[in-house]
Formats: C-alpha cells, structure tokens, sequence
C-alpha cells in the first residue's frame, strides 16, 4: 500500500520550490494525453486511407477514362459551326417561303415610265382570273348544274311530255332540289321530272372532284370589267393586294388538291364544295349566301371606301386590323408582315382534322427571281398558314345554299376558317410598291 504520507512528504518540496510545479504538471497532462492520442491518430490515419485517399484514387481513374481531349475545342467548334448553319438555313427558309412567282413583273415595284399605259393593270386582271381557272381545273372542279341547265335537260328528256300537266313552269317555280333526295315545293314537279334532275345533279357530281364557282373567289369578279380610271399609285396598291390573295387562294387550292388526291368524284371525294373565300368578312355577300360569318368586325377605318369595296387583303398592324383576335400575338414589324383572310368549305366530317392540318403544312413552289422573274426556275418550300378560328356546323340539305348539289352518302359539315398569313419581309421587300411602304409605314390618308 503507498505510503501517502511519504508522498505528501515528497510533494512538499514544490511547496518551497513553486517554480517546478507547472512544468511538472504539463508532464503529467502531456502523459496523460499521449496515449489516446495516439489511438486517435491511428484510426485517423486508417480512415484516411480506406475513405479519403481510395476514394480520390478512384476519381482519379475515372477522370482518366473521361477526360477531356486534347481536341475538344475542335469538336465545339465544329458543333457551333453546325449550330449557327441551323439558324442560317432557318432564315434563308423564311426568306424562300416568301420569294413567289408574281402574276406580273411590269408593275412591282413601279411601272417602267418609258411608255406606260394603262392596260397592264388590265393584263393583271386577266392573268388573275386566268391563274384562278388554271387552279379550278387542277383541282378538277365545277359547279352544280344551273337553272338553265336543268331547264334544257328537262326539255331535251323525252318523258317530258308525259309530265306536261303541271302548272307552273319550270324557271318560275320555287325549286329546291337539297342534292340528297328532297324538294321542298315538290308539289311543282312531277316524279318524272325529279328523277331527272336528280340524275342530273348526280352526273355532275360523278364528273368532278369538288364544286368550284370562280364568282365565289374575291377578285374574280372584281378584275372581269376592269377599268384603269384611277391614280397611278391606286391601281398598283390595287394589283399588289390581290397579288398577295392570288399566293394565299393558291395555297387553299394546293390543300384541295392534296385532299382530294386519288378521287375523281364529288361523291367520294373528302373535299366537297369549295364555298368562297373573303378577306372583309361580310363586306360583299357571297354569291352561295350565309357560307361566311359577316360584320366586317376589325376592319381598320383607315381603309377608304372604294378599297373596301374590292374585298382584298389588308397588312394586320394592330388587333383593329384583323378579322380575329389573334392567338399569335403577331402582327406587321420590321421582320414579318401579317394579313388574315376567312374561306368556308362543305367536306365529310372524318376529313375535318385532316384538312386543317393539311392547310398548314409545307408546299412547294416555283421561283424564277426578282425582279423580272427570267431566272431559271428554283423550287422553294413554303408554310405561312395559321388557324385562329374553327367553326364547324352542321348543314340544311333543304336550304337553297345546297339545291342541285349532291355530296354522296358521307356526312358531311360546314367548316369555317379564319387563318393567319405570314410574309417574311426580305423575301418580297425589293418588290414592295412604295404606296404600300406608306400604308405600312402609317402614312396612308385618312378616311
């Protein structure tokens, strides 16, 4: 047993001698210390091993299986260089989409002033109308029987004297052929002379692909009895707005087309009857009636009366501008110009997605080059359509909007549209008459 006293005894000379007693006790702590200190290191130094050190080994071998090649810049570059050739060829699309054959390079942008006359405005008017009948006939179209037709057909039959019994005669009566079988007023006919004109107006479906009257097509009429008795920069702005509804009733007749491909026959046909197309909406009746939604709601004030009157296209500026509010929020800038136009059509009820989808896809053109349009021809792509407003109803086959008509056994609606079209500004910018470049600009007349 330790002798405590003695240690007391012992300890006492720190007692006299205070200065040892300090370093004596950092002996002891350091002692003391040293052994859990060293257990502490040892564990420390096997972590480190086994976590830190393995574990950044191991990155390190894996950063030499992923690093970065000495040629990755290259590589960058080449994908940047790839990029930018993206965008480049995004923006000559754009450009080509709106580079089209004009139906005259004698007027864009200004006649030539050595021996201008009048009669090229004329010779415009033909070309349109000309163009417009080229497209019918593509999309092998014609209208219904007519009142005269169904008159001499009714004549030439030879059970027509077997029929002579009835009252009144044929142009005065109060026809109604639906083109599916019903007439309303059929107390006027006798059941020889209905099956004759029902036989009629099914031949004529039988013979083309969809019902087409060009009356129905703004401009049309307007151009057939043209005369030059206005100002210059008139008749120019005149001819460029028509041109510009000459690319869009293009495109319409291009999606006809494409719809009606492999059929021969109204009947079959998805595409029925092309009603008409407007770019007022209602300013000037069509000549079917109620095909389109009326009012005129949008039309700037700024147009004068005798502009209105031609039904043709109008540069949307601003939301009064346009036949709809537009779900694209575009409108004329420095980069694009934007004008809205409205068409009915009758198709078959499954065609109605197909049909909409198929307007505003891509389609193909033909370019021969500003300004004269003598180069060698390039084919472009093009794809300027966008839908803001679907109306889709139903039909009254006993309406008069449909006698002599026939659309087959499929049922069929009315679908009505009111789409956006999109120029890109440097495509047509050279040929751009300058009395538009002032309507563009704001600086037209105020009505």
């Amino acid at each position: 047993m330790p002798n405590f006293k003695e240690i007391l005894q012992k300890l006492s000379v720190f007692k006299n001698n205070l200065s040892l007693l300090v370093p004596v006790i950092i002996a002891l702590v350091s002692v003391l210390l040293f052994i859990p200190t060293q257990l502490m290191s040892s564990k420390l130094k096997k972590d480190m091993e086994q976590k830190s050190i393995n574990n950044g080994a191991r990155k390190i071998k894996n950063l030499e299986t992923s690093a970065v090649s000495r040629q990755q810049y290259e590589m960058e570059a080449e994908r940047q260089k790839a990029h930018a050739t993206d965008a480049n060829e995004i923006a000559k699309l754009a450009i080509q989409s709106t580079q089209r054959e004009l139906l005259s390079y004698d007027i864009f942008p200004a006649p030539d002033a050595n021996g201008f006359s009048g009669l090229i405005f004329q010779e415009f008017g033909q070309r349109f109308r000309s163009g417009i009948d080229k497209l019918i006939v593509r999309v092998n179209g014609r209208d219904c029987p007519t009142d005269a037709e169904i008159e001499r057909g009714l004549e030439n039959s030879s059970s027509r004297s077997r029929t002579r019994g009835r009252g009144a005669s044929m142009m005065s009566s109060p026809r109604g052929f639906s083109g599916m079988g019903l007439y309303p007023g059929s107390m006027t006919y006798g059941s020889i002379d209905r099956m004759i004109i029902d036989e009629m107006c099914k031949d004529r479906a039988k013979s083309i692909s969809v019902y087409v009257n060009p009356i129905d097509i703004s401009g049309y009429e307007y151009w057939a009895d043209y005369k030059y008795d206005v100002k210059q920069e008139e008749a120019i702005e005149d001819c460029w707005y028509h041109q510009l509804a000459y690319w869009i009733i293009e495109d319409i007749f291009a999606t006809i087309e494409a719809m009606n491909s492999g059929t021969d026959t109204v009947l079959k046909a998805p595409v029925k009857r092309f009603m008409g197309i407007t770019f007022t909406m209602g300013l000037k009746s069509s000549r079917s009636g109620g095909a389109f939604r009326g009012g005129g709601r949008g039309r700037g004030s700024r147009m004068k009366k005798q502009k209105e009157e031609a039904d043709r296209p109008v540069y949307v500026r601003n939301e009064k501008d346009g036949l709809s509010e537009t779900c694209t929020g575009r409108y004329c800038s420095d980069d694009i110009d934007v004008t809205h136009f409205n068409f009915s059509i009758i198709v078959g009820t499954k065609a109605v997605l197909p049909l909409m989808k198929q307007l505003c896809s891509v389609k193909e053109h033909e370019f021969r080059g500003y300004p004269d349009g003598t180069g060698p021809p390039q084919t472009y792509i093009h794809n300027q359509i966008t839908i803001l407003e679907s109306i889709i109803s139903s039909i009254n086959p006993n309406d008069q909007t449909h006698r002599y008509y026939a659309y087959g056994d499929e049922s069929v609606v009315s679908l009505d549209l009111i789409c956006e079209y999109i120029f890109d500004v440097v495509g047509y910018d050279s040929m751009i008459p300058e009395p538009v470049r002032k309507t563009l600009a704001g600086e037209e007349e105020e009505e």
